[in-house]
C-alpha cells in the first residue's frame, strides 16, 4: 500500500512538472474583485513559465506589482523581445488582441493585476 502510494505521488509530481516545464500548466490567477462591470485578477509569473497566447475577451488594465523582466514572442512574425517593467508600470490593451507568449526571464516570480473591463 505504502509502495503504491508513493508511486502515485511520484507520478503525480513529474507530471506537474512536465506540464510547468512544456508550459501547459496555467499561471497561478486569484480573483480579488468581481461584479457585472469589472474583473480584477492578480496573475503570477513563475519563472520559465510561458503565458499562452490568447485573444484579450475584454478591454485591460495591466499593473505591474513587481519589477520583472521577460520575454514576449510575437505570434504572428515569431520575433522575441525583451521588456522590462517597474513596480507600478501600467499598460493598456484593447479587446481583441493577441496576448503573446511571454516567459519570465527572472530569478523569482512576479505579480500583474488585470483589471478587465466588461
Amino acid at each position: 500500500m505504502k509502495k503504491t502510494m508513493l508511486t502515485a505521488a511520484a507520478a503525480s509530481a513529474l507530471t506537474l512538472l512536465a506540464a510547468f516545464a512544456l508550459g501547459f500548466a496555467e499561471l497561478p490567477k486569484k480573483v480579488k474583485l468581481e461584479n457585472r462591470r469589472v474583473r480584477v485578477t492578480e496573475v503570477t509569473y513563475t519563472p520559465g513559465t510561458p503565458r499562452d497566447r490568447h485573444i484579450r475577451p475584454t478591454d485591460q488594465v495591466i499593473v505591474f506589482l513587481d519589477d520583472c523582466k521577460y520575454e514576449r514572442k510575437d505570434s504572428q512574425t515569431g520575433e522575441k523581445t525583451i521588456r522590462q517593467r517597474k513596480s507600478g508600470d501600467l499598460i493598456w490593451h484593447n479587446k481583441g488582441e493577441d496576448a503573446p507568449v511571454l516567459t519570465n526571464l527572472g530569478a523569482k516570480p512576479y505579480r500583474t493585476l488585470v483589471i478587465e473591463l466588461k
